[in-house]
């Protein structure tokens, strides 16, 4: 039986695109009411009326935005009983020494800073009702070493915060886990390889199911990791990945066997 969230208040940043929009959809289809926070207002406002939510104009890497619009949010829906940190940024994989200084800050900015804004912003709340729920959204790269170096080193980063905000907050009643998505299917990627900027084969070829991650995927661990089934579950990092991390040494030896 799928796991419900009937009533509760999901608050998606990144919410308007790629997997956060997937989350706001699936979670909306278990029963909560959602609030889409991002920067892209007017994207947003097509996701939330298609599912009857509220949108809100929020830039993750500035304070002043994420507390108005969580102002917004509490006003008009209630306190966030559950937040999905999904909005976020990545880089091409270049040369460390080619990497540009600014390409290195945003990453830490949105992706990183961002995460960590916006937990406390809408945790704080939590920790005062003795409830809540939040899922941060890392990547695959944080475990390996990748030549995406400021993405991979703020993603790494989120797992962190993660556990210590789990370890900090459980007194709280408030839960904080992570999931980390392998190359998931958006409409980014999807682009990519129409352009040729990305090799699909390759991708697929170095996971053990032999195929990428569809967005619905990483929201069904997203909207598992917030019900009362993962109620036990606090400061992990779950792997959304098809076997990429398992798969890949395998390559020294020639790679993953085929079916039989």
């Amino acid at each position: 039986m799928m796991s419900s969230l009937e009533g509760r208040v999901a608050v998606i940043t990144g919410g308007a695109s790629g997997i956060g929009k997937a989350c706001a959809r699936l979670m909306h289809e278990r029963g909560a009411r959602i609030a889409i926070a991002d920067m892209n207002l007017e994207q947003a406002q097509a996701v939330a009326k298609d599912l009857g939510g509220i949108a809100v104009e929020m830039d993750v890497r500035v304070p002043d935005s994420i507390t108005v619009g969580a102002e917004k949010i509490h006003k008009d829906l209630g306190t966030a009983d559950i937040l999905v940190t999904s909005a976020g940024v990545t880089q091409l994989p270049v040369p460390a020494e080619e990497l540009p200084v600014e390409v290195w800050d945003r990453m830490q900015e949105v992706d990183l800073r961002g995460t960590w804004l916006s937990a406390i912003a809408f945790g704080e709340p939590m920790l005062k009702r003795g409830k809540g729920a939040i899922v941060t959204i890392a990547s695959i790269t944080a475990s390996r070493s990748v030549a995406v170096h400021s993405y991979a080193a703020a993603k790494r980063a989120v797992t962190s915060i993660t556990e210590s905000l789990a370890a900090d907050w459980g007194r709280s009643g408030v839960r904080v886990n992570c999931v980390s998505p392998g190359f998931t299917l958006t409409p980014l990627l999807k682009s990519l390889i129409e352009r040729k900027e990305r090799d699909d084969t390759n991708m697929k070829g170095h996971t053990a199911l032999g195929r990428l991650v569809e967005p619905k995927e990483i929201a069904q661990a997203a909207a598992f990791l917030a019900s009362d089934e993962a109620s036990a579950i606090t400061g992990i990092n779950l792997n959304v990945d098809c076997g990429w991390l398992v798969s890949t040494s395998w390559h020294t030896y020639g790679g993953i066997r085929p079916a039989r």
